[in-house]
């Protein structure tokens, strides 16, 4: 394995692994915000012991998260000097941005776990709010960071280095605003649809247990509006992609020639040899619709690149096409519960929704995972788009391997150890049944 080889994969490692816990860091706390708020209203002690639980798992997932982004930031200096030294003007600011939200968060976790009989409920419950606000800043920041490299502005570049630096000016670049809207609304869509895909399998063999039911009722508040939004946001973000980073757009749609009206691709095997893609599904002029709104639309191929600047046309195509269509059916799922929430259907006793809900669980996840590898992969060969390669960033140190391995073995360990203390706060829940509480059926109450 070559030294830029194991740079990358220790760093798509890290990522794939610290992003998981990073979204269901900005999700949780707003299920358990949701959780309290009904608790306050209705003084239901279900939703109190949901708030109590979420509140634990939120504060496991923040001790990993600040682990492994510990170590992504390390590997930043270690692995990739050279865009350290170029890019840390710039990229500094959102960064220390984001570590003041980090520890702002920390500081109100400890304020909600130990403060539920020390402090008035509204303070308490404001308590968490910041800890949903802190959370989905602390987020926000690390992808204007990202957004930065995807479209590179703030700054005049001359010999080699960047001068006027202006942070500012680089924090609102173009694609700041797109990638973290689409990557907030993704994060809530994601843990909502988990939390609910989780308690709708429980719920399969245990119908009236209260705790999951109103698990599910508050998870499916938080994701469902969220995956609606979802597609209209990832619209936003590809059109904002076609004007910025157009041999990306290419890549994810597998297209080769510069043309008008172009169709859109649906699946397929990109051919690279004869440029084509081979059994895909083509929508007369869709890609030119969707990208500029305008049906005539001239979009560039990858032709109009040196091979050399291609991304990796076959990653990046799949990652996509994996994304939007399994985004599309998460979206199709949530018009299914408002549908039926609408018409005041009791969600837990429809069977076919559960086992839907159930089989969806990880599906936010793997959308979220195949967007990074998107956005990664089809900035490739640049670390900084057109002004930075990849090849030119990372460290002379040889011998890789061994931390890509070492590093490997402790997300390992660290996956494992969430596994188990979250199944604790979930599985080993209480058992109240519905049908014994304040919500019996009318023959219950007068029997």
């Amino acid at each position: 394995m070559s030294d830029l080889l194991a740079a990358r994969s220790q760093m798509a490692v890290s990522l794939y692994f610290h992003i998981l816990f990073a979204v269901a860091g900005i999700g949780m706390p707003l299920l358990m915000v949701v959780a309290e708020w009904r608790y306050r209203r209705t003084g239901d002690p279900v939703s109190l012991d949901l708030a109590k639980r979420w509140g634990k798992g939120t504060a496991i997932l923040f001790a990993v998260g600040a682990v492994s982004g510990t170590v992504l930031s390390f590997e930043l200096g270690l692995l990739w000097p050279r865009f350290m030294e170029l890019a840390g003007p710039v990229i500094g600011m959102p960064f220390s941005l984001e570590g003041f939200a980090f520890f702002l968060e920390g500081i109100f976790i400890g304020v909600y776990l130990y403060g539920w009989d020390r402090i008035p409920p509204r303070a308490h419950l404001l308590a968490g709010v910041m800890v949903a606000v802190s959370g989905a800043a602390s987020g926000v920041f690390v992808v204007i960071a990202n957004a930065w490299m995807n479209a590179p502005t703030g700054f005049d570049f001359v010999h080699g280095r960047l001068t006027h630096v202006d942070p500012i000016a680089g924090m609102l670049n173009p694609m700041a605003f797109q990638q973290t809207l689409h990557m907030t609304i993704a994060s809530y869509a994601a843990t909502g649809f988990a939390v609910a895909g989780i308690h709708a399998f429980l719920l399969l063999f245990d119908r009236t247990n209260a705790f999951h039911r109103r698990a599910l009722a508050v998870a499916l508040l938080v994701g469902a509006p969220a995956a609606v939004l979802q597609p209209l946001s990832g619209d936003v973000s590809a059109r904002a992609v076609a004007v910025n980073q157009p041999a990306k757009l290419a890549a994810m749609e597998s297209h080769f020639e510069t043309a008008r009206r172009v169709p859109l691709v649906i699946g397929g095997i990109p051919d690279l040899d004869r440029r084509e893609t081979r059994y895909a599904l083509r929508i007369p002029g869709g890609l030119s619709l969707l990208a500029f709104h305008d049906l005539n639309a001239r979009v560039t191929g990858l032709e109009e690149f040196p091979r050399s600047d291609w991304p990796n046309v076959a990653i990046v195509h799949t990652a996509f096409q994996l994304m939007v269509g399994l985004g599309s059916l998460l979206a199709l799922l949530a018009l299914w519960v408002g549908f039926l929430a609408i018409r005041r259907r009791d969600l837990s006793a429809n069977v076919w929704l559960l086992r839907a809900l159930a089989l969806a669980a990880p599906v936010g996840f793997i959308c979220i995972e195949a967007g990074w590898t998107v956005t990664e992969v089809g900035r490739q060969p640049w670390v900084v788009y057109g002004i930075l390669r990849t090849a030119n960033a990372v460290t002379p140190m040889p011998g890789l391997i061994v931390p890509f391995l070492g590093f490997s073995l402790l997300y390992c360990f660290l996956g494992i150890i969430v596994v188990w203390l979250l199944y604790r706060q979930i599985i080993r829940s209480p058992r109240p049944s519905e049908w014994t509480r304040t919500y019996a059926p009318p023959s219950v109450t007068r029997a």
